[in-house]
């Protein structure tokens, strides 16, 4: 059992990455779709042939992952989706969506900082890492990327809680903001939930839970529409969350005025 204690004061925006990244600006010049044949070709040796393997390989030894009731993404196999999850693995995360949604190519909104690493931005941006654009002038080119490949059936992947608590056990509040997209696009919705068991002398097991598909309301206006959406995510993971059996890491809430650390 590691005894690692985190403090926090603020669940919406403290984040336990442990990085420290000058990130790349998203600006209109980014390039989000890539037509040049020899990126293309460079993305799925990385995606299919060299990630994908080694992903499947490291989460079955070093976690047992485990993914539940993924039937149900048959649902929505003739159509593009967005799928929503809890942020719990630093390693893990950017694999996680890859895999439960494994064949189909995935894509995963992040903070810049993810694709602004020397060599390893360039592999993430194969992998599927789709930036949040820097500023307004950047959107137009983030939503029409966003809606090419949702419209070749692929899959948008968003961590709601945006940052990173490694092994929290509980789901953290999260705003609507992002749930935007399906709204926007009329796409179905499913959440996936990453959930802890113990296991004596080794990292807890991951067991993920996958549930959907929640549609957009049509009757109602688009920040209330993403609400309900919001709202359906995230009583769902809570409620799988309770899987959970082991608080491998601790967090305790810290007063306002003081600094947040962990030991």
């Amino acid at each position: 059992m590691d005894n690692k204690i985190y403090y926090y004061k603020d669940e919406l925006n403290d984040d336990f990455a442990g990085e420290n990244i000058n990130p790349t600006t998203i600006d209109e010049n980014y390039k989000y779709i890539h037509k040049n044949v020899f990126w293309k070709l460079s993305s799925f040796i990385v995606y299919r042939l060299i990630a994908m393997p080694i992903a499947f390989i490291y989460s079955k030894i070093v976690y047992g992952l485990k993914f539940e009731n993924k039937n149900v993404l048959k649902d929505c196999r003739d159509t593009g989706y967005f799928i929503f999850g809890n942020h719990t693995q630093k390693v893990l995360d950017p694999f996680i969506p890859t895999l439960g949604n494994f064949p189909r190519k995935c894509h995963i909104v992040a903070h810049p900082d993810n694709i602004s690493i020397p060599f390893l931005g360039t592999f993430n941006k194969m992998m599927g890492g789709f930036p949040i654009p820097s500023d307004i002038k950047t959107t137009k080119n983030f939503f029409n990327a966003m809606e090419e490949f949702i419209s070749k059936k692929n899959v948008i992947s968003v961590y709601p809680e945006a940052h990173i608590w490694p092994y929290y056990s509980k789901i953290r509040n999260f705003v609507s903001t992002s749930f935007k997209y399906p709204v926007k696009f009329n796409k179905p919705v499913f959440s996936f939930t990453t959930t802890y068991k113990e296991r004596k002398g080794r990292r807890p097991k991951i067991t993920v839970y996958i549930d959907g598909p929640f549609y957009p309301n049509k009757n109602l206006n688009t920040k209330k529409a993403q609400e309900e959406l919001r709202n359906v995510v995230y009583d769902k993971m809570c409620e799988r969350a309770k899987n959970t059996d082991v608080e491998y890491y601790k967090y305790i809430k810290v007063d306002s005025q003081e600094e947040v650390k962990y030991d």
